[in-house]
């Protein structure tokens, strides 16, 4: 009888665990697809860190010590930075895994400015 009642409070624990959890990660089709490139809307870019949010996986992309990490959240280092905080620029031309290997790309495209402000018209200027 103890057996019966051990393997029915597991069976609950399981299935309630299994309709809670929550999936942390999107399916690449549910994001917008850019009609000129054809590529997915995965990326944002940040000019100011220098530094990447993945839509897909809900990751940042940064450089910590010359290597590039891929976390949740960024660093406190970072200064507790927001994603809806100042300029970022939508990348419309890629959607692999590794955007940060077309940073010397973004960072020509589109230069720091400590206003948040870019100096040429971008897609994320253009919303």
């Amino acid at each position: 009888m103890k057996t019966i009642k051990l393997l029915l409070v597991w069976a609950v624990v399981a299935v309630s665990n299994q309709a809670f959890a929550q999936n942390t990660t999107a399916k690449i089709e549910t994001l917008p697809k850019d009609k000129k490139t054809n590529c997915y809307i995965r990326y944002y870019y940040y000019p100011n860190l220098e530094a990447y949010f993945d839509n897909l996986t809900l990751v940042y992309h940064y450089k910590e010590k010359g290597e590039w990490k891929t976390a949740p959240e960024l660093p406190p280092n970072y200064g507790g930075y927001s994603m809806y905080n100042k300029a970022h620029v939508i990348i419309n031309d890629y959607d692999d895994d590794k955007p940060y290997e077309l940073l010397k790309i973004h960072k020509k495209l589109y230069p720091y400015n400590s206003k948040g402000r870019f100096t040429t018209r971008t897609t994320a200027s253009s919303e």
